[in-house]
């Protein structure tokens, strides 16, 4: 992570009471500062093939180049700059069902990330002259500077159709005078939840996004370590809002941060590929569970929901299409309230009960394994539609999870509070130890 100058850029610690100085990172709208003008796609012919033979024929836009990856699909009709910069859509080709896409143009200081994560885009029509005062550039522009290719022109509601009927599927999509060269690529195409994609979007090394962080009353805040999956930016900005943040590799240990930060509690993010691979995923799950048995206060969200799920002892398994969008209704079994939602997930935490909730035709799920929490759970929170699970509660621990997304940056603020309610868990636990802050030299 570096430091970005002049416009834009990301700083979590800005205007928070007490901080000085903070640190700033890139946004993946930065680079749109540099253009001098509107630069509008080719128009060339484009093809888009799925690994079952359906072929769709478009027009290319963005970087007129071949796209690679599993074709998903996404229902939210705004928040496009946030889903093409969420790095859990890292390994995949993103469809948007909203028909019209980049209506109001590229903001800056928007982005949930650095870069754009998909490695295709899908959509019917692409917009190539925003109207909005805060543009500083089109859904074009932004994938050229980022190097990501598009197709327009696509029956993205038969695309979808045949998404939700038969499961996710892997494609390619590229010019249409290299065919060829697309149906090698496919022929010898592994899904990319095989690859360790945690590895590939966790940030370099830890660093304190908002040092000397103070309460309304002039207290510090509680320290947090943040286990950086895939984290979205806005979710950093509610956790510095209501804790001092390190925003950590997936990689460190529980020691390691121990060591180095003197946390008070730990926060697991959000994140790309199959839970239960054997890298970067793994050595999360392993510290998410290491501070449940240490007593600490613990955090997850969409993938570190999966990984409490795994160290609950539970299996984790694809869904057929999977959950992405900002309208999904969860239910709190333990209030009886709906909350609308956003989420972004193509894995799950398998039932207690009933097991694995509509599964992905593939099969694709993770081995039994045994509960390395040192304590049992409950499930607090299931989807309304499916039945999936949502939310997991630790018991007799100050630790829970959940499958979506309390920040939804464009969505619904339902889930906000949820934020809170971790504020409240870490301020109840340091009381419980006698209201110490633990020291904050390590590290800092």
């Amino acid at each position: 992570m570096s430091t970005t100058e002049g416009h834009g850029g990301f700083c979590p610690g800005a205007e928070i009471t007490g901080v000085e100085d903070p640190p700033t990172f890139p946004d993946a709208a930065d680079p749109l500062f540099q253009y001098s003008g509107s630069e509008h796609p080719s128009g060339s012919r484009g093809l888009l093939l799925l690994a079952d033979g359906t072929r769709f024929e478009g027009s290319l836009f963005g970087s007129e180049e071949i796209a690679e990856g599993e074709l998903v699909f996404t229902t939210g009709m705004c928040g496009y700059q946030e889903s093409l910069t969420d790095p859990s859509f890292a390994g995949q080709v993103l469809t948007f069902t909203y028909p019209l896409l980049g209506n109001y143009g590229i903001h800056p200081g928007v982005s949930e990330s650095s870069s754009v994560h998909p490695r295709g885009v899908v959509c019917r029509q692409h917009i190539t002259s925003p109207d909005h005062r805060n543009s500083i550039g089109s859904v074009h522009e932004f994938l050229v500077a980022h190097n990501i290719p598009g197709i327009e022109g696509i029956d993205t509601r038969a695309l979808t159709r045949r998404v939700r009927e038969h499961g996710t599927v892997l494609c390619v999509f590229g010019p249409a005078e290299r065919v060829k060269e697309m149906e090698d690529i496919l022929e010898e195409m592994t899904p990319p939840d095989t690859e360790d994609l945690v590895a590939k979007v966790t940030c370099d090394m830890p660093v304190l996004l908002n040092p000397g962080a103070l309460d309304a009353s002039g207290k510090p805040l509680p320290r947090l370590a943040a286990i950086d999956c895939g984290v979205k930016y806005n979710i950093l900005r509610e956790l510095c809002s209501r804790f001092e943040v390190i925003w950590c590799p997936a990689t460190m240990t529980l020691e390691e941060i121990i060591r180095d930060w003197s946390p008070d509690a730990l926060f697991a993010s959000n994140g790309p590929g199959d839970p239960a691979h054997h890298g970067a995923a793994t050595d999360a799950r392993n510290t998410l569970a290491a501070a449940v048995r240490h007593g600490m206060p613990v955090m997850g969200i969409c993938l570190g929901h999966q990984l409490m799920g795994l160290a609950a002892g539970l299996r984790t398994y694809k869904l057929r299409y999977g959950h992405r969008g900002s309208n999904q209704p969860v239910m709190d079994l333990e209030t009886g309230r709906v909350h609308i939602t956003s989420q972004n997930h193509g894995f799950a935490v398998e039932d207690p009960v009933h097991g694995m909730l509509a599964p992905h035709p593939s099969g694709v799920c993770s081995d039994p394994t045994e509960n390395i929490l040192g304590a049992e759970f409950r499930v607090r929170h299931v989807n309304s539609n499916d039945g999936t699970v949502e939310g997991l509660d630790v018991l007799d621990k100050p630790a829970f999870t959940i499958q979506f997304h309390p920040e939804a940056c464009p969505g619904p603020n339902d889930a906000s509070p949820l934020f809170d309610r971790f504020q409240d868990i870490v301020s109840e636990y340091l009381e419980g130890i006698g209201g110490k802050i633990m020291s904050k030299d390590g590290g800092a």
